[in-house]
């Protein structure tokens, strides 16, 4: 990643929803049209869904999820610390 190339979307937010009637369309809907980010994605089944997504406020996304069942494998990444070549 070039130096003078702006991240729009600071954290790499990654995590795994368990639950029961989990429906990746409402999920994806809920998404667009309450959070500010993107490269989402939202796939999976009743029962488990894989998350994926760019955002400046992970907690937000991260509380959402958590509505819907039990998170975990959470992963969130600051994109601009990483293109800087730093850890974490």
């Amino acid at each position: 990643m070039e130096e003078d190339e702006i991240i729009e979307f600071r954290f790499d937010t990654q995590l795994l929803i368990e639950g029961h009637g989990l429906n990746e369309d409402k999920i994806r809907d809920y998404f667009f049209s309450h959070f500010e980010g993107d490269c989402l994605i939202a796939v999976g089944d009743e029962e488990l869904i894989k998350i994926h997504f760019h955002t400046n406020k992970p907690w937000e996304v991260l509380e959402y999820c958590a509505s819907l069942g039990e998170i975990h494998d959470i992963v969130v990444e600051d994109m601009i610390r990483q293109s800087q070549g730093k850890q974490g």
